[in-house]
């Protein structure tokens, strides 16, 4: 049987990891529009990949100067369309 001893301060970046997780996750639910790196980490797909989803017309996006943003409800949208049971 191996005994691990967890420190106050094991806890303390635990909770510290934690808060940012949750703070990260609470930017993204908020946000109506995502940039290509945001989407990117949703999908777990690489830039080109995304770039080829765009040229498809699989996934919707707008252009402002050299900018591409995503609306966040579409790209939700298409994950749960693309869901498997």
């Amino acid at each position: 049987m191996n005994i691990e001893v967890i420190t106050k301060e094991d806890l303390q970046v635990l909770k510290q990891e934690l808060i940012n997780a949750l703070k990260r996750d609470a930017e993204n639910i908020n946000k109506r529009w995502l940039r290509s790196a945001e989407v990117r980490k949703m999908f777990h797909i690489s830039a080109g990949t995304l770039q080829n989803l765009r040229i498809n017309g699989a996934i919707p996006f707008t252009k402002l100067g050299s900018t591409i943003f995503y609306e966040y409800d579409e790209i939700i949208k298409i994950l749960q369309e693309n869901k498997s049971a």
